[in-house]
């Protein structure tokens, strides 16, 4: 696997710890570790973060069951969902995804060489990768920049974020979308009964990057048994277009204790690679029964130490949702999340051995969805044309494992 990607992992260090100003450690199984993890908010924590405030929603905590508490927003990192905190009970409160302090991100990552394509927005927190999640393979430019892809006979020439030292031939890919550290504007926060929303614009979101021209609109929600993210792009260009979209949130294994962590993930087919630090899809679908991929079960399957960076499609609706679940036995806690678009068509997870998060994207797409191995199947790009809109609405909810336990 890609090291780059691999190195969130070193801030569960106490080492580096020290060495990232104060970092505070996140929580295995103390109250007090994990109390201070979600208050650490240091004086020296930016205001700002690419020119554009930093938002925060919040709400009081009410009683002694699991809820959200907190939100922190970056308008200037494409809507990136920094932080979540919670409040669980035993753990106190929590950071329910897995990030350094913002102040270590904007100081040591956000702006750095890695960071030249805003690489460091799925490093850690919850980016949204737009208009294609996952990877896009095609010929790289002799300056090694660009790639450029053909959708029905259009060009594409995206940015070469990604690379790995595997395979000279595909030493770079386009990765992730086009929105990573794009600014949005009108940011609105508005209050509710029971929590906060906000609501941010992203007019010409892809600045002639992609196939038409395509606004973007954000709605993220704190309430305290939800988090309710809604991103809709509308087409106002001349010309059909295909898009997909996705959120790339870091959901914290709360004891740190990866192996005994459940993941339950209702699909039934799954789409393999050639290898994992390559990643170019073989153009199939394989049945996941029978193999360590089969995380259908509804109590969920245990991760041990297997790597996952795997496409699940075939999925299981039931009564309009489509509901993936990360569940720590260890504390006793589960996050759902949960797929309320009919066109999320596969989900993307990733984990790699002794991780101490788990990264869940509900999609559109398959990896790599332009690329000649798929020999013309759908790959679940929604196709927009002029004057439409799609929306991509996913929810989080906290819950026991088992409720009443203690």
């Amino acid at each position: 696997f890609n090291m780059s990607r691999f190195r969130s992992l070193f801030w569960l260090a106490p080492a580096m710890l020290i060495v990232m100003a104060g970092c505070q450690k996140p929580s295995t199984s103390s109250k007090k570790t994990t109390a201070a993890n979600a208050t650490s908010t240091a004086n020296a924590e930016p205001t700002e973060i690419n020119g554009m405030p930093v938002v925060h929603l919040k709400r009081k905590q009410t009683g002694d069951t699991p809820q959200f508490l907190g939100m922190t927003i970056l308008p200037g990192r494409g809507m990136n969902t920094f932080m979540i905190t919670g409040y669980f009970p035993g753990l106190g409160k929590f950071d329910v995804l897995h990030a350094p302090s913002l102040e270590v991100a904007n100081t040591k990552y956000y702006g750095t060489a890695s960071d030249a394509f805003g690489n460091d927005s799925f490093a850690f927190g919850g980016a949204f990768p737009i208009p294609y999640p996952n990877r896009i393979f095609g010929k790289v430019s002799p300056d090694g920049k660009t790639i450029t892809a053909y959708w029905h006979g259009h060009k594409l020439v995206l940015p070469a974020n990604w690379h790995n030292n595997v395979h000279p031939n595909l030493a770079k890919q386009a990765m992730h979308g086009l929105i990573l550290k794009e600014n949005a504007s009108n940011v609105k926060v508005h209050d509710t009964p029971n929590g906060q929303v906000v609501t941010a614009d992203m007019p010409d979101a892809f600045h002639g990057k992609w196939i038409s021209k395509t606004d973007l609109h954000f709605r993220i929600a704190l309430e305290p048994d939800t988090i309710d993210v809604q991103v809709t792009a509308k087409n106002v260009g001349n010309t059909t277009e295909p898009i997909s979209m996705d959120w790339h949130p870091y959901l914290r294994i709360p004891s740190g204790k990866h192996a005994q962590t459940l993941l339950h993930v209702p699909g039934t087919m799954r789409q393999p690679v050639n290898s994992y630090p390559v990643e170019l899809p073989t153009g199939k679908s394989v049945p996941v029964k029978g193999t360590r991929f089969d995380f259908t079960s509804p109590e969920g399957s245990p991760l041990h130490e297997g790597y996952l960076d795997t496409n699940w499609s075939h999925l299981q609706w039931k009564n309009g949702k489509m509901t993936v679940f990360v569940a720590d036995p260890a504390s006793n806690y589960k996050i759902s999340e949960i797929g309320l678009s009919p066109e999320i068509k596969t989900v993307q997870v990733y984990s790699p051995p002794k991780a101490k998060f788990v990264v869940v994207e509900e999609q559109f797409n398959y990896n790599d969805p332009f690329g000649k191995e798929w020999h013309g199947k759908d790959t679940g790009m929604h196709l927009l044309k002029p004057g439409q809109s799609v929306t991509w609405h996913v929810q989080l909810k906290m819950s026991e494992l088992h409720p009443g336990k203690k």
